[in-house]
Formats: structure tokens, C-alpha cells, sequence
């Protein structure tokens, strides 16, 4: 590949050898651990659904009941089989005989050959393999039937009402407008319960609970849609926070398209424990990796916080380490949307070229990303003609620098939650610009040592020397000195880490193998 900035790829090698260095560190950190949130995936993993009497997730009744007992790192498969051995029930069954007759499961626990257990567990596994790869062919099939326009961003918008049925409206108003991605933005909050909700629900401040049976709803409802426009609509939600790999095999089973699924956001923007979150994201990672699902990081969320033109390195240096644990996850460099930003002051001149450079130069870095390109907020203030404009000169840069997900910015941001007019206007004017500078980017070349070539060489040298940093420090002492995004955040602090244990001598979870790198 010929560099449009003139980058120098013995750099990029570089770069992506340090990163592959600080994130192998991590990885084998991660390997040794299990959380109840990891576990609770493979309770769902397991069929098991359904809440008790105090409405508390059958999932949370079983993997709580475990951690009470301190017996958490044998893992759910281990309990899980060896009840099934001495009853003959079903795990949904067993979990309702912990949940309303108090049954003890670790009592009679006596079976630790690996095979004959995951014998017994076998046809339940292979049921949700099979059904989550059958809600990947779905997709497949759809997209085959009526073809798709790969030559320029998909154009992403929000809803964020609080009600299923109301987000339901308005998505698929989205649809018909033009959107090829609707998130459908979670609740305030959400991010830090360690459970995820029951049902369908129709209360939430600035979004909507992210549940299993909102999530079949709205698939629902934008294959309904698609069938009408006979255009696929790809469904998006947030498997981060506390129940970062529990929210992913629930997108998976009813077949979710993208997911923002990023460890380093939740820790330095939810304060979550970077333990905690390091192992939750890795399983999460192989169950999106294995439906075909699209993540999305949160690197551009860092310059929100801190300074966009010194601090562009970091943003860099995030998506080379999110990329290498992502890939120690068994996820393709096609289903990573690693994110990147526009925070720029307006006022600042020449930011324009700056933040060309910087989208050009994350493109050729990741040349098989469908890159998230995140548009302005920190800088909106609530005159929309000139927020219009600025989400105008970001959809510039998305076409001009082949974005993979244009995360429309709206006109009243930094005033209210968009209204349906306002989606509207947000997507007519990104279609017009799209449409009308369609090729520039294979038009227009960028001056030899000038602004825009110099700032992109700048960015990956400085990303290099922080990489090379983190090859002493390690990620988690780079985390702690407030690296990345100003923000500081202790190893042992945070929330969730009295749900991180570390696995005994009879775990094993058998889907790890059976999803990682695979279709």
C-alpha cells in the first residue's frame, strides 16, 4: 500500500509490534481470571434465562450463589454439569430449583474429568452455537438478497427515547430516512449495574435499557423495516460496563449487527475496574467475533477530556493496543470499528487539515477497519447553524478519508435528544455530501511537506514514543498516571473488582474454543 500522507510503514510495523508487546502482557493477565460477568455469560450461553420471585436474573441467582460459597473459580460449566449428571435436569431447570427451592449445587459436585462433563453439556452447547450461527447466516442472506453499497460510510444515528416501542418509532423512521445503522443508546447508568434487567421496558433517562427482549423487539422491527426498503439496517448496542460479555451473547442470540465493546472507555470514563474489565472484554470480544458483529471502541471519547491536538497520539496508541486484543480474541480486522474523533476547537486554525490528517492517517494504519469516526460534541453549543456546519466539514473527512461508520452528529446537540426532524436533517446532509464529493478522496493528493503530511507523521511519532513507554510501564501502570484521556484510574480501585476470581484447577469453558476465530 502507496501512503497518500507519504507514512513511513516501517513505522506502522513498529508501532504495531510495540502495541502487540504491551497488549500480550495484558492478555496473559487476562487468561488466569474469571468474573461473575464471565460467568454469566456462560450461564445464558447455557440457556439459562428467566428471573426469581425478587425478579433477580436466574444467571445473577446461580453465578451469586457460587461466589457466596467461594467456589466462583471452578466456573458455571463445572457445577453446571455435574448437576445435570446427578439429575438428569436440564440448566434452566437446575436454576430454578436453586432459585425457588434453595438447592445447594456445589454439594454433590464430584465429577472433574473435563470430557465426561462437557460431555453431558454438549447438546446444550452445540444449540447455542448453532443458533447464534444461524443469526450470522440470517444476516449473510439478507445482505446477499439486497446488496449492499460498500463505497462509503455507513451512516449511523441514535435513538435514545427510554421505551422500546417508542425507540422502535423511531428507528424505523430512521431507516426510511437513510440510516444504514440504528444504536439504540442505553440507559443512563446502565454501564454500572452488575445484572442486566429483565424484559421489555419503557423507562429510561437518555436511553433505553439494553435487554435481551428489547433487543429481539427492535431486531424485529428494523428487518421489518428492511424488508420494506429492501435494504439490510444493521441494530447496535452497548456490550460495555459491568455486563460487557453478558450484553454479548444476548446481541448474539438475537442477532445485533454492532456493539461498542471497549474495556479502556469503561475504565476511564465509568470508573470500572481495569481488572474486571480487561477479562470481561476478552470473552466478549470471541462472542462478536464469532456472530459477525461489528465492535466499535471509544478512543474518541478521549479528547473529549483532554486536548485534541496534543493528545492525538493517544487516541493512536489506543486503537494499536484495542487492534492487538482484538485480534488475541480471535476478532477479524473486518469487524473492528476502532473509533477516532473530531473534538477539535472550531476556532483553531487549520484544525480542519489537521483532522483530515489524522482520519487519512488511521485509514492507512487500518486499512481492513470499518474505522468509527465520532463526530463533534465537546465544541457544540447549541447554535445549530453553526453545529450544522461542523457536522458538514465531518462528513467531509468520512468520505474523503473512506470511514467505514459515520456516527452522525445532530444540528441540536448540546441542547435536547434528537427529534426525528433533526435525524432528518442530519442524514440528508451527510447523503448530499457523500454523494457530491463521492471520489475526492482518490482525487486530491496532499501536498509534500505540508501541514497535512507533517501533522500525520507527527501523530505516529509521538503514538511510537508513548507505544515504546508502554513496554515498561505496561498497560495498567499507564492507565494508572493518567495517560490516556487525562483521566487516572488505580489498578485496585473502580467498581467490579469483587467480582474478578481467579479460575481453579477444574475450569474450563469449552465455548472459548469452539467461538474464537471462528465462523
Amino acid at each position: 500500500m502507496q501512503s497518500k500522507l507519504g507514512l513511513d510503514f516501517k513505522k506502522v510495523e513498529q508501532a504495531k509490534s510495540l502495541a502487540e508487546k504491551v497488549a500480550v502482557e495484558v492478555q496473559q493477565f487476562v487468561e488466569r481470571y474469571t468474573t461473575v460477568a464471565t460467568e454469566r455469560t456462560v450461564a445464558r450461553a447455557l440457556g439459562i434465562d428467566g428471573v426469581d420471585e425478587s425478579n433477580v436474573p436466574l444467571p445473577s441467582v446461580l453465578v451469586d450463589s457460587l461466589k457466596e460459597k467461594g467456589v466462583l473459580g471452578q466456573g458455571v460449566m463445572f457445577y453446571i454439569a455435574n448437576a445435570m449428571i446427578n439429575t438428569g435436569l436440564q440448566p434452566q431447570q437446575i436454576a430454578e430449583k436453586i432459585a425457588f427451592e434453595g438447592y445447594d449445587i456445589t454439594k454433590d459436585a464430584k465429577v472433574t474429568d473435563p470430557v465426561k462433563l462437557q460431555q453431558v453439556l454438549q447438546p446444550v452447547i452445540d444449540a447455542t452455537i448453532n443458533r447464534i450461527r444461524e443469526r450470522r447466516l440470517r444476516r449473510e442472506q439478507y445482505i446477499k438478497e439486497y446488496g449492499e453499497d460498500t463505497a462509503r460510510p455507513y451512516i449511523y444515528v441514535i435513538v435514545a427515547t427510554g421505551n422500546i416501542y417508542e425507540d422502535v418509532v423511531q428507528a424505523q423512521a430512521a431507516a426510511r430516512q437513510g440510516a444504514d445503522i440504528i444504536a439504540v443508546i442505553r440507559t443512563t447508568g446502565q454501564s454500572l449495574l452488575d445484572y442486566v434487567p429483565y424484559g421489555a421496558t419503557t423507562e429510561g433517562f437518555g436511553g433505553t435499557f439494553a435487554t435481551q427482549e428489547n433487543f429481539r423487539i427492535m431486531r424485529k422491527a428494523l428487518d421489518e423495516v428492511g424488508e420494506e426498503l429492501h435494504h439490510y439496517i444493521r441494530l447496535c448496542n452497548y456490550c460495555s460496563g459491568l455486563c460487557m460479555p453478558e450484553i454479548a451473547i444476548m446481541g448474539a442470540l438475537e442477532g445485533l449487527d454492532v456493539m461498542l465493546n471497549d474495556a479502556l472507555y469503561g475504565i476511564l470514563f465509568r470508573d470500572i475496574n481495569m481488572q474486571r474489565t480487561l477479562i470481561d472484554q476478552y470473552f466478549s470480544r470471541i462472542i462478536n467475533g464469532f456472530a459477525g458483529v461489528i465492535i466499535n471502541t471509544g478512543e474518541d471519547n478521549y479528547l473529549t477530556t483532554a486536548d485534541a491536538i496534543e493528545a492525538a497520539h493517544t487516541v493512536l496508541a489506543s486503537d494499536l493496543i484495542n487492534e492487538q486484543l482484538a485480534l488475541f480474541a480471535g476478532l477479524p480486522e473486518e469487524q473492528m470499528g476502532l473509533g477516532h474523533a473530531f473534538e477539535m476547537d472550531p476556532m483553531h486554525k487549520n484544525g480542519f487539515l489537521m483532522e483530515l490528517a489524522q482520519a487519512q492517517m488511521t485509514r492507512e494504519i487500518f486499512p481492513k477497519a470499518p474505522l468509527k469516526y465520532m463526530p463533534p460534541t465537546k465544541f457544540m453549543t447549541g447554535n445549530i447553524f453553526r453545529g450544522h456546519i461542523q457536522d458538514a466539514l465531518f462528513n467531509i473527512v468520512g468520505i474523503w478519508t473512506h470511514q467505514g461508520i459515520q456516527l452522525l452528529g445532530m444540528p441540536t446537540e448540546a441542547i435536547h435528544t434528537p427529534f426525528m426532524s433533526d435525524r432528518f436533517l442530519s442524514i440528508e446532509n451527510a447523503r448530499y455530501i457523500f454523494n457530491n464529493m463521492h471520489d475526492i478522496g482518490e482525487e486530491v493528493e496532499f501536498k509534500e511537506d505540508g501541514i497535512i503530511r507533517n501533522r500525520a507523521k507527527e501523530v505516529l511519532d509521538n503514538a511510537i514514543a508513548l507505544l515504546t513507554e508502554m513496554t515498561t510501564e505496561g498497560l495498567f501502570n499507564t492507565l494508572e498516571q493518567g495517560k490516556f484521556g487525562d483521566v487516572k484510574r488505580p489498578k485496585n480501585g473502580g467498581k467490579g473488582l469483587d467480582g474478578v476470581t481467579e479460575k481453579g484447577a477444574n475450569y474450563f469453558n469449552p465455548f472459548v474454543e469452539l467461538m474464537k476465530g471462528r465462523k
